[in-house]
């Protein structure tokens, strides 16, 4: 019987959580929580001068934001350096590793002389074999006993079969002289005592598989499934950065991105499963494979970001649509919903969801509810609003004070209004529009007329007439 699946996400606290790395935490939370394994989470915080509270901090909150449950309590690397440490003393005594004296002054010369003489600088360190009776007393670093000849070789589940020749690796250092664990060894010793099975993160550190490769084999630990995917590109095909826009998950939030947009097109950003364009989490945890993942960069789309959301945005439950704009309002600094827009917001957001893609973008559809009286009016509300409309509007008026509030009972008295004057519908919808909303494109009269209420609509003919 097959172990349980166990991945994990294990970003550096140095900055921001980076969209790349958002998405290689979504397909590790994806590929274990499809398979009703663990997903695990580790900050690797060994480099203590970049590593800061704020920067994890940010990490969490990003992962949060885009729905990505961990399980367990959140380990520290450095905290581990112990343990880290005990591992390369037994690799030392398993007569995997050796203690080597040179200095980095022999080192830096020996490299020297390869390179003067056109081969590989990889160090062979005088110390792999020596005789322990002839070690000095002074520093030293624990080295591990690389393969001098022959191939280390990665069967990764996204890049394939990948081949390092042995001779171009050195005996890698795995304890420094001061008695601190390399973060080489660090992230093997960790994955192994964490039960990680599949090691799903960037290509960027398809480099270091062969080297990790060997700490499992120099203690004869289970390697883990390896899957290298590729990194995330800008619009032009070139390593996304600050000048194609927000690179940092929380800025995604600040712009108004729906989460479970955002999750549906990083999912689709590099991976693909048939046809499958928009699909929920449940969905894609079913659907999500390894061998979906091309080989690639994926490219950053905003249109396509903001199309997959409109999709989100219509299909999200209103409850929770209006919790999460609640906290795009404070992710972005902007001011929190009153008493009074917060109840006209529950009986808008069934209409304005439909054709929004962003927050932003509801909002500015919601401009009528967030509005208070007198309702300033732009240049054509204001021109639709001549004498003859605002006789119109007169009329109106007592009709709506008495008249039961739901659009079955309002829609014949509005046709009675047009008819009576000699308009068209669309000539009368044009001034109440800018009586209720100030602006001459707006929502349906009557979904704004039953959002706001019979005592607010009135009150902005009123004030129109």
């Amino acid at each position: 019987m097959s172990s349980p699946v166990v991945t994990r996400f294990a970003p550096s606290p140095t900055g921001y959580l980076h969209i790349g790395g958002g998405r290689t935490a979504l397909f590790n939370w994806l590929y274990a929580r499809g398979r009703g394994g663990k997903f695990l989470l580790r900050i690797e915080d060994t480099d203590r001068e970049r590593s800061t509270p704020q920067a994890t901090a940010a990490i969490l909150r990003g992962l949060t934001w885009l729905g990505l449950d961990w399980d367990g309590d959140v380990v520290s690397q450095f905290e581990r350096r112990d343990r880290h440490a005990e591992v390369a003393h037994e690799m030392l005594a398993r007569g995997t590793a050796y203690k080597c004296f040179s200095t980095q002054e022999e080192i830096a010369t020996f490299r020297a002389a390869e390179e003067a003489a056109g081969r590989y600088p990889v160090f062979l360190s005088p110390w792999r074999d020596a005789d322990p009776a002839t070690h000095p007393d002074a520093p030293f670093a624990i080295r591990m006993k690389a393969p001098r000849s022959g191939e280390t070789v990665i069967e990764d589940e996204v890049q394939g079969r990948v081949v390092i020749r042995n001779e171009t690796l050195d005996d890698m250092i795995v304890l420094r002289s001061d008695g601190t664990p390399v973060y080489m060894l660090a992230v093997v010793v960790d994955d192994h005592d964490m039960g990680v099975t599949h090691v799903i993160r960037g290509d960027d550190h398809l480099n270091n598989a062969a080297r990790q490769q060997m700490v499992y084999d120099a203690m004869g630990w289970q390697v883990p499934v390896w899957a290298h995917i590729p990194l995330i590109h800008g619009p032009d095909g070139k390593k996304l950065s600050k000048r194609h826009g927000a690179t940092g998950v929380e800025e995604y939030q600040a712009m108004g991105y729906p989460a479970a947009g955002m999750r549906n097109y990083l999912t689709r950003l590099g991976w693909a499963k048939g046809d499958a364009e928009i699909f929920t989490s449940e969905e894609a945890m079913a659907m999500f494979d390894l061998s979906g993942i091309g080989r690639a960069p994926a490219r950053l789309d905003f249109k396509k970001l903001e199309n997959t959301c409109g999709h989100h945005m219509a299909m999200a439950g209103d409850a929770a649509l209006l919790h999460e704009l609640e906290a795009y309002l404070a992710a972005a600094n902007r001011p929190a919903l009153t008493g009074a827009q917060h109840e006209r917001m529950v009986l808008a957001l069934p209409f304005l969801k439909k054709s929004a893609k962003t927050f932003p973008e509801l909002l500015e559809k919601a401009h009528f509810l967030m509005i208070s009286r007198p309702v300033l009016r732009d240049e054509k509300a204001e021109a639709a609003l001549d004498t003859v409309s605002r006789g119109i509007l007169k009329s109106l008026t007592p009709r709506l004070q008495t008249a039961s509030w739901t659009k079955d009972a309002l829609e014949p008295i509005l046709t009675e209004i047009a008819a009576e004057n000699g308009i068209g519908f669309g000539k009368l919808a044009a001034p109440l529009r800018a009586a209720i909303a100030g602006r001459s494109v707006t929502p349906s009269v009557y979904d704004m007329m039953l959002a706001i209420g019979r005592e607010e609509t009135v009150a902005r003919l009123l004030d129109a007439i």
